[in-house]
C-alpha cells in the first residue's frame, strides 16, 4: 500500500493519493509521511481531512512536527490543535523550542493556553505531565439515566468514556464506575449504589516510573490523577504508559551500556551528540581501569618469576566481568519490574553467593582439568589459577548483586551499576587476588 501511495505523490496525483490515505491508519499515515519528500508532505498534509490530519501529526516525529508547524499557516495549527487531544498536544510541545511553542499557543484561546501552561509546568517526567484532562465525571447523586445521558452529551470529545469518574462538589475523586455497570443496571439506580469507592488513583508528582508499575501491577487502562487535596485533575492512559515504558527501557540500556541517555532516534542523531553522550563514561572508566596497570607495575618481579601466570590474567577478568553483568543485568530488571526493593538486599546477597559458589565451583574444577592435564601446566600454578577463579568469580557475582541495589537505595539509578562499571571494579580487585595468592602460594 505505500509503495502504491509513494508513486502516485510521485507522479502528482494526490486526490488519487488522499484516497487511498484516508483508508489506512493514521500510525502508517505517519510512518509513510517520514519517508517522502518534505515538500510533498505539505502538499498532501494541507489535503486531509481535519481529523486525520491532526491523528496523522500526533504520530509524527518531532523533527517533522516541527517542520510541519513551522512551514503552516496559524490557521492551519488551529485546525490541529482543535483536533488533538490536550495530552498530544503537550506530549508535542514538550520537545519543541520556545519559538514553536509560542506560535502553537498563540493559536489557541485563552482557557485551553492556561491548561497547557499548567501541564507545562510539571516535571517532565511526572504522571502530571503525562495525564490528559479529557475524562466524564459524574455526581453520585446521579441515576443511572442521567449519567448515561451526561456522557452522550460530553463524551465525543473525551479520551476514554468506558471509565467514569464521581466527584463531589470540590472534585474530591469519590468513586468510578464502568460504562459496562451503567448500561447493565437499572436506570433510575443511583450512581453511589453502585459505584466502586476503592479507588486506585496516581499524584501529580508521582515519577512516571512508579505510574507505569501500578499500571502493570493492576493491569489498569486508566487510572486517576488527583492532587495534594485528591481533587481530580486529570487521567492517565494505558497508551501514554506504554511510551513510558519503552523510554525507560530504553534508557536503562545506554545507562547499563554506559552512555549518556539520549530520546533522539540513533539515525536522527548527529555524529557530534553521540559522542559526546558516549565520552564522559568512557574516560572515567579509562582512568578507573588505570588501577589494574598499577596493579600489574607493582607485582612484576612476581610475573618475571613466573612467566605463566601472565598468560591466565585475561581469562580471570574477562570471566570475572562477564559474572558480575549477569548478575547486575539479572537485579536492575527485577528493581525496574518492581520484583525486588531495596530492602531484599540482605535475601540478594544470600541468593548470590549460593549460585556464585555453585558456578564459581564448575568453572574452576573445569579450569583445572583443562590448565593441569591438557596445558601440563605446574600444580601450584593450576591451584593458583583455579582458587583466583572461584574466589573472582564469587566476588563478581555478589559484587553486581548487590550494587545495583545499594545505588536504589541512595536514589541513584541502578542502571548505573551494570556491565562496564562492574566490569572495572572487579578486574581490580581480581588482579590483587591473582597476585596476593600467587605470592603466597607460590612464594613469589
Amino acid at each position: 500500500m505505500n509503495k502504491i501511495i509513494l508513486d502516485l505523490i510521485e507522479q502528482g496525483k494526490y486526490a488519487e493519493a488522499r484516497k487511498e490515505i484516508v483508508s489506512i491508519n493514521v500510525v502508517d499515515t505517519a510512518q509513510l509521511f517520514e519517508e517522502m519528500d518534505k515538500q510533498k508532505i505539505l502538499i498532501l498534509f494541507r489535503i486531509l481531512p481535519k481529523d486525520i490530519a491532526s491523528g496523522v501529526f500526533s504520530h509524527m516525529s518531532n523533527e517533522l512536527q516541527r517542520y510541519v508547524v513551522e512551514s503552516i499557516t496559524d490557521k492551519e495549527i488551529q485546525n490541529i490543535l482543535d483536533e488533538l487531544f490536550l495530552d498530544d498536544t503537550i506530549d508535542f510541545l514538550e520537545e519543541m523550542p520556545a519559538n514553536i511553542v509560542k506560535k502553537v499557543l498563540k493559536n489557541t484561546n485563552e482557557t485551553t493556553r492556561k491548561l497547557i501552561n499548567q501541564f507545562l509546568n510539571y516535571p517532565d517526567d511526572s504522571a502530571g505531565s503525562l495525564m490528559t484532562i479529557e475524562y466524564v465525571d459524574l455526581r453520585k447523586e446521579m441515576t443511572v439515566k442521567e449519567a448515561l445521558e451526561r456522557i452522550r452529551e460530553t463524551g465525543v470529545d473525551k479520551e476514554i468514556i468506558n471509565t467514569c469518574y464521581v466527584i463531589d462538589s470540590n472534585r474530591i475523586l469519590e468513586g468510578i464506575i464502568s460504562l459496562r455497570k451503567l448500561i447493565l443496571s437499572d436506570s433510575t439506580t443511583v450512581l453511589k449504589d453502585i459505584m466502586d469507592t476503592g479507588v486506585i488513583s496516581i499524584k501529580t508528582h508521582d515519577d512516571q516510573e512508579d505510574v507505569a508499575s501500578l499500571f502493570k501491577k493492576y493491569d489498569y487502562l486508566v487510572m486517576p490523577v488527583v492532587d495534594n487535596e485528591h481533587r481530580l485533575v486529570g487521567i492517565v492512559t494505558i497508551d501514554d504508559v506504554l511510551d513510558v515504558i519503552d523510554q525507560e527501557a530504553t534508557e536503562d540500556l545506554q545507562k547499563m551500556a554506559a552512555m549518556q541517555p539520549s530520546e533522539k532516534e540513533y539515525l536522527k542523531t548527529s555524529v557530534l551528540v553521540l559522542a559526546k553522550h558516549r565520552i564522559p563514561w568512557l574516560l572515567i572508566l579509562m582512568i578507573s581501569a588505570t588501577f589494574t596497570g598499577f596493579i600489574i607495575k607493582k607485582y612484576e618481579s612476581a610475573l618475571q618469576s613466573a612467566m605463566v601466570l601472565a598468560s591466565f590474567i585475561p581469562m580471570l577478568m574477562d570471566t570475572g566481568g562477564n559474572a558480575g553483568s549477569q548478575s547486575s543485568a539479572l537485579i536492575i530488571r527485577g528493581l525496574a519490574l518492581g520484583d525486588m526493593k531495596p530492602h531484599d538486599i540482605l535475601k540478594v546477597f544470600w541468593k548470590e553467593l549460593r549460585v556464585s559458589a555453585i558456578v564459581g565451583i564448575i568453572l574452576s574444577t573445569v579450569n583445572f582439568l583443562r590448565i593441569y592435564f591438557i596445558e601440563k601446566v605446574d600444580i601450584l600454578v593450576s591451584v593458583t589459577v583455579c582458587s583466583t577463579l572461584f574466589a573472582i568469580v564469587v566476588l563478581a557475582k555478589v559484587v553486581g548483586g548487590v550494587l545495583p541495589i545499594i545505588a536504589k537505595k541512595i536514589k541513584l539509578d541502578p542502571a548505573i551499576m551494570a556491565g562496564p562499571l562492574i566490569t572495572t571494579i572487579v578486574d581490580t580487585v581480581a588482579l590483587l587476588m591473582y597476585f596476593t595468592a600467587a605470592t603466597w602460594l607460590l612464594g613469589i
